[in-house]
């Protein structure tokens, strides 16, 4: 089996959410569907249906969680230092509209690009790899080509 890089915190995010599904939405979906048979004929219960659906997709999310999790290798990004690679924190500037961005590079199972967790498959990231401070990067987006400018690399 493949393993999934992850920093210790995606770690912890994905751990968390699993408990939380395993020890209140579970048994609050258990708990619904018991009171949604109790109403009577099943086959035109919209509580009982929308019960069992979100039934499917809980369970369905804990066994994802419990695949990766298990197959997560977690790195230490704080034993890190130098060019920029995997966990790394780095602060760009776009070099045509001056806007300055801060991502970390993290596993495909963490990225979440609103937080500013960019996934190390991006083309970004892939673009970042191996660079350091005061590099130049050329990235090939789908809004067309952009360059950035390494301002920093931090291991946090």
């Amino acid at each position: 089996m493949e393993k999934i890089p992850m920093t210790r915190a995606g770690y912890g995010v994905l751990d968390d959410e699993l408990k939380t599904l395993k020890s209140v939405e579970r048994p609050a979906v258990i708990k619904a569907i018991a009171e949604a048979r109790e109403h009577g004929d099943l086959s035109e219960n919209a509580e009982y249906h929308a019960a069992r659906e979100k039934q499917s997709f809980v369970e369905g999310r804990i066994k994802e969680l419990e695949s990766i999790l298990g197959r997560a290798e977690v790195i230490d990004t704080a034993r890190l230092s130098g060019s920029v690679k995997f966990g790394a924190t780095v602060t760009l500037v776009e070099e045509d509209s001056d806007e300055e961005r801060t991502y970390q590079i993290v596993g495909e199972a963490e990225a979440d690009l609103e937080r500013g967790l960019l996934n190390i498959r991006s083309p970004l990231a892939r673009a970042l790899i191996g660079k350091d401070e005061g590099d130049s990067v050329e990235v090939r987006t789908p809004g067309g080509d952009k360059s950035y400018e390494i301002v920093s690399v931090r291991f946090v």
